[in-house]
């Protein structure tokens, strides 16, 4: 249940396209070149990866690339949707890092929920909507889930990494302590 980010630079075809567009976030170099090969190749694709593609970047795109065979440059990508950004290529790294730093930033537990509500349909979960109550049925009384609303209102930066090494620590304690007394 963690973002997933693709670093898109040159060509990224058939495979290496599905992954890009799988991925949570998609950055790309100024060269990069975007496309699919299946029918060229005979190689139909099968799975979620056809519909996904049409959520995506719409039903009209998509059937024109998975059909057609076409290549698009990144700036077509971003036009599409098919990407978030695009960058010369010596800036890639840098803002593949500052994009990082954004989600370190944020609520872990709320992304995993976020990411999860968002994947429910590749993970194919039939229950639309429940996500959170899945993986955190109390989300809002724990401690995560109460450091953004306190951070805010106190006007500081959260420290939802800090409540992530202490819980870390105290289950290594009792794990610990489990372990002395077997």
């Amino acid at each position: 249940r963690k973002p997933v980010m693709a670093r898109v630079q040159g060509y990224c075809l058939g495979g290496h396209n599905h992954m890009a567009y799988c991925c949570d976030f998609t950055i790309a170099s100024e060269d990069a070149k975007f496309g699919q090969a299946g029918p060229k190749v005979s190689s139909p694709a099968d799975g979620f990866f056809v519909p996904y593609l049409t959520k995506v970047i719409g039903a009209k795109k998509a059937r024109e690339m998975w059909m057609l065979c076409r290549r698009y440059t990144a700036a077509e990508a971003l036009d599409m949707g098919l990407v978030n950004k695009v960058v010369p290529l010596d800036e890639l790294d840098t803002s593949i890092d500052e994009w990082a730093e954004e989600l370190l930033a944020v609520s872990p537990g709320c992304i995993e929920i976020l990411k999860a509500a968002f994947d429910q349909e590749m993970d194919g979960y039939s229950e639309m909507g429940v996500i959170s109550s899945q993986f955190y049925p109390d989300w809002f009384d724990t401690p995560e889930g109460k450091e953004g609303g306190n951070s805010f209102t106190e006007k500081r930066p959260p420290r939802f990494w800090e409540l992530r090494e202490r819980e870390q620590r105290s289950r290594a304690a009792l794990l610990e302590e489990y372990d002395q007394e077997s």
